[in-house]
């Protein structure tokens, strides 16, 4: 026995994304002329949405409609340059193609924009996952449950036998909307204590245990 379907988050999960999405703050911050962020500030403000990351990124007191129009441009070039720098972490590849390999059912559900998760899926792991799912228009990005949801239904299964798997507060929670159990992983953007206090009940440390954890051969 094993789970039948794995749902995995995207940055800091599959995909170590952080330099591109630096690269893609700091070139908006500095159209207009704002100091840049450094890596442990980007690292401290994913998670979220781009939004939410442009939000933390821009100095305080800006209007709602410049966050808006900068995550704009920031979405825009970001998904022009969202392969330079950024690579799956070591393992996760041959661990989606294990995972299929066994029967399991495998998704990614993120809160970037669906159009860029699709890509970064395609081009990192073609082949490899039966549904992509990113941050849709009118439908609640994580930690609701509804893209994990979504996700579920396009590849035809319920919740019955499926994990999530994830690197952040964030994931956690969404694992707990959506009644899943959760699988956490310390190799991303959030530190192994923050994990704890969001009440993470399984953590692991490698590629090689979280396969072992999703097939049950503990």
């Amino acid at each position: 026995m094993s789970y039948q379907t794995a749902l995995f988050d995207l940055d800091g999960t599959l995909l170590d994304t952080i330099e591109d999405l630096k690269d893609a703050v700091n070139h908006e911050l500095a159209e207009e002329g704002d100091p840049p962020r450094s890596l442990e500030e980007i690292t401290r403000f994913v998670g979220n949405g781009l939004r939410n990351l442009m939000l933390h990124s821009l100095p305080d007191g800006r209007s709602e409609e410049e966050i808006d129009r900068r995550t704009a441009s920031m979405k825009a070039y970001y998904s022009a340059h969202s392969r330079v720098k950024t690579r799956p972490y070591p393992g996760m590849a041959k661990l989606l193609r294990e995972l299929r390999a066994a029967g399991v059912a495998v998704a990614v559900v993120s809160n970037k924009a669906d159009s860029v998760v699709k890509d970064l899926c395609e081009g990192y792991f073609p082949g490899g996952v039966d549904a992509a799912v990113g941050e849709i228009a009118g439908l609640p990005r994580k930690p609701a449950p509804d893209t994990v949801e979504l996700a579920l239904r396009q590849m035809g299964r319920g919740k019955e036998g499926a994990v999530y798997i994830g690197d952040s507060e964030v994931d956690v929670a969404t694992a707990r909307n959506a009644g899943l159990p959760c699988l956490s992983v310390t190799w991303g953007f959030r530190p192994r204590e923050v994990l704890e206090e969001a009440g993470a009940a399984v953590l692991l440390d490698s590629s090689e245990a979280l396969r072992r954890a999703i097939l049950w051969e503990d």
